[in-house]
């Protein structure tokens, strides 16, 4: 394998959508980072992956990068995973990435899994034109965040977890309006995927009634 950092799609659920290459790819390089090597611990099984794996997450990365660039500049190649997903999209990866670039490392993007793209395919919302946001604040700028998001429109993604998102539904429905369109995807490629469709109002109604479980991808409607 060429010395060089590999960002490395894993599935978000099902095992069946990891890509051939990516399964060459972490079988060849000489070092796997990962955010939870316990969780990746089980799908390098899976696949029979014997590579050696170091774990590189939030809490640790700004430590590690610069060994890890010298690692690849001494010759090694590295492939970054993150625990579902694509490295770097509300996880930890863009930092590393950034300090390969400014010390003139190669990076190396595989495609695959991406929970946004399928929640905002499916959405029934348009499509041409979107902004990713990923998790708002939990506290701090959330306000401000959400006035200026009132004013966005295009299509709007975020990121949720199952305890958070009817407080995030009703912040929705107070800064863009009860009858704003919205789409509810949870557990996207496992055994008890689902997405829920309709307006803000409906939405909490909906998950009033039937509690959150699961990860959760929200797709919003921009102003018209």
């Amino acid at each position: 394998m060429d010395s060089k950092l590999y960002l490395v799609p894993t599935p978000i659920g099902n095992l069946d959508d990891m890509t051939f290459r990516a399964v060459k790819v972490l079988k060849e390089v000489d070092l796997i980072l990962a955010e939870d090597t316990r969780t990746s611990g089980k799908l390098l099984k899976h696949f029979e992956i014997s590579t050696h794996m170091h774990s590189h997450h939030m809490h640790n990365e700004h430590k590690t990068v610069d060994n890890i660039v010298q690692r690849i500049k001494n010759g090694e190649s590295v492939a970054l995973i993150s625990d579902a997903g694509t490295p770097a999209i509300s996880d930890p990866g863009f930092l590393l990435s950034r300090t390969c670039l400014e010390n003139g490392v190669e990076i190396e993007c595989l495609p695959g899994a991406t929970a946004f793209v399928p929640a905002l395919v499916n959405s029934g919302l348009p499509n041409d034109k979107f902004v990713f946001e990923g998790f708002l604040p939990v506290k701090k700028g959330r306000q401000t965040r959400l006035k200026f998001l009132a004013e966005e429109t295009r299509t709007m993604i975020f990121y949720e977890s199952p305890h958070k998102l009817l407080k995030t539904l009703t912040h929705f429905s107070e800064y863009f309006g009860e009858d704003r369109l919205i789409s509810v995807s949870r557990e996207l490629t496992k055994l008890y995927e689902e997405t829920v469709r309709g307006t803000i109002a409906e939405a909490i109604q909906y998950f009033t009634t039937k509690p959150p479980k699961g990860e959760f991808v929200v797709v919003v409607e921009g102003k018209k």
